[in-house]
């Protein structure tokens, strides 16, 4: 009895341990860049993002998110085109983006590039005229009269699935392994996944994983129950919203402070925090970085780049997209940087990966605040080993003085490359929303 104990004890930590599953090695230090197939080019497929690859490989990027690729549904429609949310079958591309072939060459050639690809999963619900909704209606969420409802009132283009129905569940996480077995894909991003139960996650990342064990899993959901759940990567929605506060001079860096501090706290050492100024969710409904965070774009960045977890860019942020794209109908980036922001993004991944106190997770350094006698003023270090970062932020429109109240050391600016010394009583000048990086 003793002995059998010891056995199912030993069973429950191996199983504990896979489901905290460390993040892959390969995404230690990578930035992740969420791809719009419709919006990329006027084109809209996918053969004509695949020359955008070796643009995206010279400025680093190391994670390609592709929004969904799927068929979207005609029932209930919204907008010409549909949102790509409306998915219609889950094994099968969309014919506007182009064939399954095509996608496959896309992740070969992205792989060649050693750029890992996930693909975004749309779990919690389908079109209207799914290929489920014929066959398999059992499959649905029904009201008390027997019809099959929306998840949310206002998503009247999609149906709910039902997640009591374990013949659903078998058959949604046999179509996730069919890309990882049929595409190669390296992981998925979870659409809503706190609107999908989490013992379905930990089921479908078990049957995942077995397939490819150092899959990349990223929800689009906030708390620390989802990495529980197996889930490598959250969404910093907190943070982002107190960026966008701090820009309207509504917080400051002490409520970022806090934040962070109370992440570190609550999350396992393995947690991946994704970090962004703007995604699709945000361009479309809640306006560009530009609109929401002003002059302080470039400085959210910065910080999005630097403070623990993973950067997020999404297209067209490197050539400063400064217009919302529509959702439901054809709307082509204008890829002009007339800004010079490639050059900008290029350099903010390039100090990630050059430097392990930044990288994600488990994998980087400690965070510290460092005094700075103005609230306005932001600075912190990043540590690990040798390697420090000291990353200095002026979170107001007014130039302003850091002055030190700890002696720092020697480091070299990394935008400038000149030497610089941080000791105490030091004064620092910082132009109005302006971002000084340090070195050592």
């Amino acid at each position: 009895m003793f002995m059998k104990k010891i056995i199912v004890l030993t069973l429950s930590i191996i199983q504990l341990q896979f489901i905290f599953a460390q993040a892959p090695e390969w995404s230690k230090d990578k930035t992740i860049y969420e791809v719009n197939i419709r919006q990329y080019t006027p084109e809209g497929t996918f053969d004509a993002f695949a020359t955008h690859l070796p643009r995206l490989e010279k400025m680093g990027v190391g994670i390609l998110w592709m929004m969904p690729i799927q068929p979207i549904g005609e029932l209930n429609r919204k907008g010409s085109l549909g949102s790509y949310y409306s998915i219609s079958d889950y094994t099968a591309t969309n014919p506007e983006f182009g064939s399954l072939k095509d996608f496959k060459k896309l992740v070969d050639e992205a792989h060649k590039r050693d750029m890992h690809v996930i693909l975004d999963w749309v779990a919690n619900h389908t079109s209207w005229d799914h290929v489920w909704m014929k066959k398999h209606p059992d499959f649905y969420t029904t009201d008390k009269s027997g019809k099959v409802i929306p998840p949310v009132a206002d998503w009247s283009d999609v149906a709910d699935l039902n997640y009591d129905n374990k013949a659903m569940r078998a058959a949604m996480i046999e179509d996730m392994k069919y890309w990882v077995k049929e595409a190669d894909v390296d992981g998925f991003r979870c659409d809503v996944a706190m609107m999908v139960p989490d013992d379905f996650w930990k089921e479908a990342f078990t049957e995942l994983r077995k397939i490819k064990p150092d899959i990349f899993l990223l929800a689009e959901a906030e708390g620390a129950q989802f990495h529980a759940d197996g889930f490598n990567m959250t969404y910093a929605w907190n943070k982002h919203h107190i960026m966008n506060e701090i820009a309207k001079g509504t917080m400051t860096a002490d409520t970022m402070d806090v934040a962070i501090q109370k992440d570190l706290k609550n999350y396992t050492a393995d947690s991946y925090f994704m970090n962004f100024t703007s995604n699709h969710d945000e361009n479309s409904w809640n306006g560009t970085e530009f609109e929401r965070m002003g002059n302080g774009a470039k400085t959210f960045a910065v910080m999005a780049a630097t403070m623990p977890g993973m950067l997020l860019m999404y297209s067209g942020q490197e050539v400063a997209l400064d217009r919302r794209l529509k959702f439901f109908d054809k709307d082509s980036i204008t890829w002009v940087d007339n800004k010079n922001y490639t050059q900008f993004y290029t350099s903010l991944i390039q100090l990630k990966a050059d430097n392990p106190a930044l990288w994600n997770g488990a994998y980087g350094g400690t965070y510290n605040r460092v005094a700075t006698q103005h609230d306005k003023i932001y600075c912190y270090t990043r540590t690990l080993g040798d390697n420090k970062v000291m990353v200095i932020l002026n979170l107001s429109s007014d130039a302003d003085d850091a002055v030190f109240s700890t002696d720092g050391g020697k480091y070299k600016n990394y935008f400038t490359g000149k030497k610089q010394k941080i000791k105490t009583g030091k004064k620092v000048t910082i132009p109005a929303w302006g971002y000084v990086v340090l070195v050592q």
